[in-house]
């Protein structure tokens, strides 16, 4: 069964004549959405396998969820999940439900977007994590001129850390640094950020100003527990040589911006992404150390489900940010 057949079956308007259109296009429009709802009410149920989860997703009293799933069950005459006090389960049913859920969904999202081009705005909740650093001082800072571009659109930014479900948590795009290894997500490259190594004017006059690779060693280094490469810090010359150094340390830290006003402060050596301590190095308050050398880079990529139709409020986004981001040194 085709899409368009689907939702004439759905909604009831094989019967309807020229004489009565008028009047049926009311009764209509309301079964037509209550089939959209019907649809989102139980992508999301899935997705977040909790109706309590998926009524704050879909922004509805739980009550209303349950209203809606009942409503697709009882049309169907089948059960698409398995309740109990303590566990929802899909059933088959529910789980080929869900796939041609999705792809209903998808399609009509397209044809809304085909038919009305250009004059639509992208409009709605777009929900995005990034992390905290770097949504606190890369990001954050662009969203009002983004909103300012779509200002149907509401953003609700999501900072953390963790590893997070997207479909589960309802996440439309995730800014992440690093790609993912997951093959139902699309990870698009935005930039590349280098690490570099730094510390204050102070801790130099103190300890000396290290000028080669192993001289480093020499130093009280400031880890980012973050990384996994700890105590090993790789350096690659300017002739393309690899090595790597092993570094002391007497503090370690999860936070690049913590790592940062240490080094600030005196704390010793630190290698921290090039953003976080940009202004510092500009101002005097941090000196890169060994510029001629290079260390880790990390790509900053914009992740989103991997279907056929991505929302115009997610291509948007993702083509906002790529252009912001590609202008930033």
């Amino acid at each position: 069964m085709n899409y368009c057949q689907h939702i004439i079956d759905n909604v009831g308007i094989e019967n309807v004549s020229l004489k009565n259109i008028g009047d049926e296009n009311e009764s209509i429009n309301e079964k037509l959405m209550d089939t959209l709802d019907g649809l989102k009410t139980v992508i999301a149920v899935v997705e977040t396998n909790s109706f309590t989860a998926a009524s704050g997703r879909l922004g509805i009293s739980k009550a209303l969820v349950s209203k809606y799933v009942g409503e697709v069950e009882s049309k169907l005459g089948i059960r698409l999940f398995n309740r109990t006090t303590r566990q929802l389960a899909l059933t088959d049913a529910g789980r080929r439900y869900y796939e041609h859920a999705l792809t209903l969904l998808e399609q009509h999202a397209a044809m809304v977007d085909n038919v009305t081009g250009e004059q639509t705005r992208p409009r709605g909740l777009l929900r995005i994590s990034a992390p905290v650093t770097f949504g606190e001082m890369q990001l954050s800072p662009l969203l009002p001129e983004f909103l300012a571009l779509y200002p149907e659109l509401q953003i609700e930014l999501i900072l953390t850390n963790r590893a997070i479900d997207m479909l589960e948590e309802g996440i439309d795009v995730r800014l992440r640094i690093g790609g993912v290894d997951d093959s139902n997500m699309i990870a698009r490259h935005l930039k590349t950020f280098p690490l570099v190594l730094c510390a204050s004017p102070d801790y130099i006059g103190q300890h000396g100003l290290p000028k080669k690779p192993q001289q480093v060693a020499e130093h009280s280094c400031i880890i980012d527990s973050n990384f996994r490469i700890g105590k090993q810090w790789p350096i690659i010359s300017p002739e393309g040589f690899a090595d790597t150094i092993n570094v002391s340390t007497s503090i370690a830290a999860n936070s690049p911006q913590a790592v940062r006003e240490i080094a600030i402060a005196g704390g010793g050596i630190a290698m921290t992404p090039g953003f976080i301590v940009e202004d510092a190095l500009n101002d005097g308050r941090l000196i890169q150390i060994l510029p001629e050398y290079t260390t880790l880079e990390f790509g900053l990529f914009a992740i989103y489900p991997h279907r056929k139709y991505i929302a115009k409020k997610v291509r948007c986004f993702i083509d906002f940010t790529l252009e912001k981001f590609s202008k930033k040194q």
